[in-house]
Formats: C-alpha cells, structure tokens, sequence
C-alpha cells in the first residue's frame, strides 16, 4: 500500500481549554449553590446580613470563594461574629456549613461540567 499516509492531529490545547472552561463553568454553578445555602442558613433580622453573602470564583486558582462582602457593606461588619460567635453566643456557621456539608452536591455539579466538556 504504497502512498497511504497517516496524519496526526494535537488537538491537546483545545482539549485544555474546554477543561478549562467546564472547571470554571463548574465553579460558577458550586459557587452559587453554595450562597444559596449560606444565605438560607444565615439568621435574617433586616436582611443585610443575607443580602452581604457573595461569591467569588477565581479560576486561576481553581476555587469558588463565599463570604460577606464588606466592601460593599461597609458599615456592616458584623459577618464574622455570627459565623464565628461573640460575646458568649455561639457561632451560626452558615458559611462553614454552605461549604462542607454539601460536597457530594458539589462534586456531582463539577463531573457533569467535566463529561459534557
């Protein structure tokens, strides 16, 4: 069979950024579900409180980051004395709670943006 050649393709950089893109896509989906649990577990006076609770995705670093915003709130920096406790109260831990007890959910959310990457 003289003449037949094979050719092969690299697609490896296309393949990486389709990774690339699921992984944060994923994030993004994790992030949100995960403020969703912290803003349902977080007690509501006035609401501000709920209303801080924002996520940050930073893909370079592969992570989805949840928390009160102060910034943009800055007048209520009361966030970490719910989470954590203060003053003989104990901590509420909506945040630590949003985050570690719903980590099947999460990893469920991350294999599906991978397998149709």
């Amino acid at each position: 069979m003289a003449g037949n050649s094979i050719v092969f393709t690299d697609n490896l950089q296309e393949v990486l950024h389709a990774l690339d893109g699921a992984v944060e896509t994923g994030l993004v989906k994790i992030g949100a579900a995960a403020q969703g649990y912290a803003k349902d577990n977080t007690p509501v006076r006035t609401g501000t409180l709920r209303d801080s609770i924002g996520v940050e995705v930073k893909p370079d670093e592969k992570a989805a980051y949840i928390g009160t915003m102060v910034d943009k709130f800055p007048d209520k920096p009361y966030g970490q004395y719910v989470e954590l406790g203060a003053r003989g109260r104990s901590g509420v831990h909506m945040l630590q709670r949003a985050a570690t007890e719903h980590g099947d959910e999460y990893k469920s959310i991350m294999e599906k943006e991978m397998k149709n990457a």
